[in-house]
């Protein structure tokens, strides 16, 4: 039952800060090893995507980003103790947060075709051979998403030469869809938003025994795919001497559309470093569709429009009306919270992060900028760091970037100007 305050504040498009009871109804879909699983194959395959992908050629295809210092942001926006910056908005391929679930999902499927034809796994790299291209030519990957998942599974899939095709709500950005179709990728549009789209593109993967459905709302592939981040997290912040301890803890901001990509990298994080880090998701006002999800449960499904939102957003990579029920339930004891931003303060964020860090993200990327500041000046936010013993000015505070490295300069541009 969502509580009737909560109601109303969302309605009325204030921002608000939702704090998760951490209570456990229903055990995770899946087996955690998966995510191990995930993480080797991402390693055996990284000489086959550094013959793939241009920008890892002449490295060890790692699929990562830079962790960046952010106190110039800090000083910016009001804070104090360690910020930090994951620029997943400058991941090789995709240029967002989605690269790691697509690639490895595209990999995973490789990987069964190539050993249903004979091919004895020894050997990634070989993928990369015009033999294997013309058998893969036969494949089809499907996917329904908002643009920047539709990037990663088209540009990985045209790059091993399976055949790629995508559905996407016909508002969603035209330069993301003239990128997938100049690749060679099928882009097919319909009215309707993101859940019409998604569920176009099951309807045309359904019965093809050649065509694959990337399902954005239920994939384990795409969900530990993206959890491979966290060990890699755990590298860098060691290189750059961040303890990371229930002293000092690590406090993760991400934004949220259906839920999959910060799900998949808070399950990893909690995986690596247990109750030594706390994950926040950020929604935009129109689309809090993985707070009124958890708020109300995992037994029933609950969309936006149920409570007359129109999940209209100028973070159009979080336009989302239903949340992943796959990552719900693993968030269920997992995340900290949920807080939601106003589109207007989406262009502050992003001017901050070109003018401070010289960092091109798209406005949903910017969605996690709002977190420190709920911990330090809401009521809610004390209350909560005074029950887990949470100091926020002593805490290290880690923004996750989640795109904007492919969009074009006018559009950026654009932005900047509004």
């Amino acid at each position: 039952m969502l509580a009737t305050d909560l109601v109303t504040n969302l309605q009325s498009r204030l921002p608000v800060l939702w704090l998760n009871p951490g209570l456990r109804t229903r055990d995770d879909p899946f087996d955690p090893e998966l995510v191990e699983d995930a993480r080797r194959r991402m390693l055996r395959a990284g000489p086959l995507l550094a013959r793939v992908i241009p920008e890892l050629a002449g490295t060890d295809g790692l699929i990562d980003s830079p962790l960046l210092d952010a106190s110039s942001l800090r000083d910016s926006l009001g804070g104090q103790s360690t910020w930090l910056f994951k620029a997943d908005n400058r991941l090789p391929l995709a240029g967002s947060v989605k690269a790691r679930g697509g690639v490895h999902e595209v990999l995973e499927f490789a990987e069964a075709t190539a050993l249903a034809h004979g091919w004895p796994g020894d050997d990634f790299v070989e993928l990369a051979s015009p033999r294997w291209r013309d058998i893969f030519a036969a494949y089809r990957l499907v996917v329904g998403s908002t643009g920047n998942l539709a990037i990663s599974i088209g540009l990985m899939s045209r790059a091993l030469g399976f055949q790629a095709q995508v559905h996407m709500s016909s508002d969603a950005a035209e330069w993301k869809k003239t990128l997938l179709r100049d690749q060679g990728v099928e882009v097919i549009e319909h009215e309707g938003d993101y859940a019409t789209a998604v569920a176009a593109g099951r309807a045309s993967a359904q019965g093809d025994l050649q065509a694959h459905f990337v399902d954005d709302e239920q994939s384990v592939s795409l969900f530990c795919g993206y959890a491979t981040a966290a060990q890699r997290l755990a590298e860098q912040l060691q290189e750059a001497g961040v303890e990371v301890s229930q002293e000092r803890p690590l406090m993760v901001y991400l934004p949220c559309g259906v839920g999959g990509a910060p799900g998949g990298i808070t399950y990893g994080l909690k995986q690596v470093f247990g109750d030594a880090v706390h994950c926040w998701f950020a929604e935009p006002l129109a689309s809090p569709s993985v707070l009124l999800q958890m708020a109300s449960g995992v037994g029933n499904k609950f969309s936006v429009y149920d409570l007359g939102l129109d999940n209209k957003t100028f973070a159009d990579g979080l336009a989302v009306g239903q949340a992943s029920m796959l990552a719900v339930t693993c968030m269920q004891d997992r995340l900290a919270g949920v807080f939601t931003v106003g589109d207007s303060a989406l262009i502050y964020y992003l001017r901050a992060a070109w003018e401070m860090l010289g960092e091109k993200i798209e406005p949903s990327a910017a969605a996690s900028f709002a977190g420190p500041g709920w911990l330090n000046g809401s009521a809610t936010g004390v209350a909560w760091c005074d029950r887990h013993q949470v100091d926020p000015n002593t805490a290290t505070h880690l923004l996750w970037s989640t795109g904007g490295n492919l969009v074009p300069k006018e559009q950026f541009e654009r932005w900047l100007a509004s």
